[in-house]
């Protein structure tokens, strides 16, 4: 009998009642730098040496990629627009690259980075390869780097049933330090209570800023988005990434398994040749849900397995605060 480690009593009610759900993954964009897959990071063992690592390698593939309008400048760049003063336009840039940009200064390109990580205990779940919780680290970690390169004021806050770490938004030099360190230990454990978090967060942000959301979503998606949409009713832009095992997508089980749930210890018996259509049909139902009714708020959404790069997750982001200003 094989043992497997899920949040087993969100799924098997959610195959009862067809209430939760999932859509296929899609990749916004991969520079197929090997470096930056996540089996490769596990060897690391320093988050600071993580971010730069995928950050920078990142940024080089931008170079060779189609994917224009970012570059190792964008932190004092944007893209001109009709109606920009051409005084400011970057005319070496310009020669450069045969494209329009404005030069931007620290002074105006400073966002406020809310990174909000989810450490339940089903995050802790990996079937292969590494846990939901050590891809989010990587992924907060580069993405707290990024932000910092940018000259903007990044804030980091943990949660399982309630907040567990949190450094307020600062611009302050050793912030990126401080960020990584409480990344660097923290652990999956308890219950979530996601969503409360999420409307948490919406009361104490003051300033209007980008926030950045990075859980396996193991809640009620209509509560979820509420909680979303409220973060995004105050002028937030929001970003989630949705990350999954592998197993939790395609639950490819040869054998009789027990689905332990991993925040109250209930388990539940099953037969994977029995469920697996119906899981997989009940899981793509919650993540498409989830998906449309971020479209529907014009919150970006992404969907993360464990196992692939972080360039979509990068790409992702950079497109957002980009618009952001």
């Amino acid at each position: 009998m094989v043992a497997c480690f899920l949040a087993a009593g969100y799924w098997t009610d959610s195959l009862m009642s067809e209430t939760k759900a999932a859509s296929p993954i899609s990749s916004v964009v991969g520079t197929g730098s090997g470096f930056l897959a996540p089996d490769v990071l596990a060897r690391i063992n320093s988050l600071e040496l993580v971010a730069r690592t995928v950050v920078e390698g990142f940024i080089a593939g931008l170079h060779r990629s189609p994917y224009l309008g970012f570059s190792t400048d964008f932190a004092e760049h944007r893209q001109y627009m009709p109606g920009d003063d051409i005084r400011h336009l970057d005319w070496k840039l310009l020669a450069r690259t045969d494209r329009m940009y404005i030069k931007k200064y620290q002074g105006d390109t400073n966002t406020q980075i809310h990174l909000l990580v989810d450490t339940s205990a089903s995050m802790g779940f990996a079937s292969a390869g590494i846990s939901k919780l050590q891809y989010a680290q990587y992924l907060a970690s580069s993405l707290a780097y990024l932000g910092v390169r940018q000259h903007d004021a990044v804030g980091f806050t943990a949660f399982d049933e309630e907040v567990v770490e949190h450094a307020p938004p600062s611009t302050r030099s050793g912030q990126l330090r401080t960020v990584l360190g409480i990344l660097e230990r923290l652990e999956a454990s308890r219950a979530t209570d996601l969503v409360e978090q999420l409307h948490r967060s919406a009361e104490l942000i003051k300033r209007r800023g980008v926030v950045i959301l990075i859980s396996d979503l193991y809640v009620d998606r209509e509560e979820l988005l509420r909680g979303l949409e409220h973060l995004r009713f105050d002028g937030n832009e929001v970003i989630v990434f949705q990350i999954l095992d592998r197993q939790e997508l395609d639950f490819e089980f040869d054998e009789a398994v027990v689905l332990e749930d991993s925040e109250n210890a209930d388990q539940v018996h099953v037969l994977p040749e029995v469920v697996r259509a119906e899981y997989i049909r009940a899981l793509r139902n919650h993540i498409d849900a989830i998906a449309e009714g971020a479209r529907r708020s014009r919150i970006d959404y992404e969907l993360l397995r464990t196992s692939e790069p972080l360039d979509a997750a990068l790409f992702s982001y950079l497109s957002r605060r980009s618009s952001f200003g």
